[in-house]
C-alpha cells in the first residue's frame, strides 16, 4: 500500500463504473432473452484488444487499434452457425472494447490532476515523512555524517530548483587523465524518508557533498535542488 497511486486507482474505479452502466442500460434494453453469465463473459473476452503503446506525461499510455475480442466472439458465433446469437451478444462484446478508450479517456484526465495533487518538480512530494530518515555513504570519499531531520523536514519549501549541467555531477576526474576519482558529486543517499501517500511515486534520493543538494531520481526523470544551508550537523573542532 506504500506505493499505491491514488489517482490512478479513482480513474480505474471510474471507468469500470461508467462500463458496468453501459452494460446495465444495454441488458435492460435486449429484445432476446439472454443470460446474464453470457453476456458478462462476452463483456470479458471484448476486453481483449491489439494495443499500441505510447509514452506521455511521464507514463506509458495504451490506444487500443484492433477489436479482437470482438472478432473472437464474432468468430465464435459463424462456427458454431449461431449468427443470431451474434446480434444478441454483440452489444456486450462492444462494450468491452469500449472500456479500453475509457480508460484511455480516464487515464489522460488523470495526467494533469496527478501533477497537480503531487507535483513532480516539488521535493516535499518524494520527502513527505522523514521520521526514519537517515544517509548511507556510497562512496569512499564520504565522510560521516549526521542528518539535520528539522531541516529537511520544515526547509523542504526553501529548496529551489537547479540544473545539473549534464554528466558533471556524476564524478570529476583529474585533469591530467589519473585514473584516481578525485571527488564523487553525491557519496551519499537519503533512505528511510517516504513520499506522499497515494502519490505512487517511487525515487532514489541522493545527496551531495556539502549536503547543500538532492538528486532525485525516478524511473522517468532527475530533479536537482539547492538550499543554502546544509543537511549536515557541523563538525565539532577540538
Amino acid at each position: 500500500m506504500e506505493h499505491i497511486n491514488l489517482i490512478g486507482v479513482i480513474s480505474n474505479i471510474v471507468a469500470w463504473l461508467i462500463t458496468a452502466i453501459l452494460f446495465v442500460y444495454f441488458y435492460r434494453k435486449r429484445e432476446v432473452n439472454s443470460k446474464l453469465w453470457k453476456a458478462l463473459l462476452v463483456l470479458l473476452i471484448g476486453l481483449f484488444s491489439f494495443t499500441i503503446n505510447w509514452q506521455m506525461f511521464g507514463k506509458m499510455i495504451s490506444f487500443p487499434i484492433l477489436p479482437l475480442g470482438v472478432w473472437l466472439v464474432l468468430l465464435y458465433c459463424s462456427w458454431t452457425n449461431r449468427k443470431e446469437r451474434w446480434q444478441v451478444y454483440r452489444p456486450f462484446a462492444w462494450i468491452g472494447f469500449s472500456f479500453n478508450f475509457i480508460l484511455l479517456i480516464m487515464t489522460l484526465i488523470s495526467a494533469p490532476i496527478q501533477e497537480a495533487v503531487y507535483p513532480s518538480n516539488d521535493p516535499r512530494t518524494y520527502i513527505a515523512d522523514v521520521d526514519h530518515a537517515q544517509i548511507v555513504n556510497l562512496h569512499p570519499s564520504a565522510q560521516d555524517q549526521v542528518l539535520q531531520i528539522d531541516l529537511l523536514q520544515n526547509g523542504l519549501n526553501q529548496w529551489s530548483d537547479a540544473s545539473l549541467g549534464g554528466f558533471e555531477w556524476y564524478y570529476e576526474m583529474d585533469k591530467n587523465n589519473s585514473k584516481e576519482v578525485v571527488k564523487e558529486g553525491f557519496p551519499y543517499q537519503l533512505v528511510g524518508a517516504k513520499a506522499m501517500w497515494g502519490s505512487g511515486l517511487q525515487s532514489i534520493i541522493y545527496i551531495e557533498e556539502d549536503g547543500k543538494g538532492l538528486l532525485i531520481t525516478t524511473p522517468e526523470k532527475q530533479y536537482y535542488f539547492r538550499l543554502d544551508q546544509s543537511l549536515f550537523k557541523e563538525r565539532k573542532t577540538s
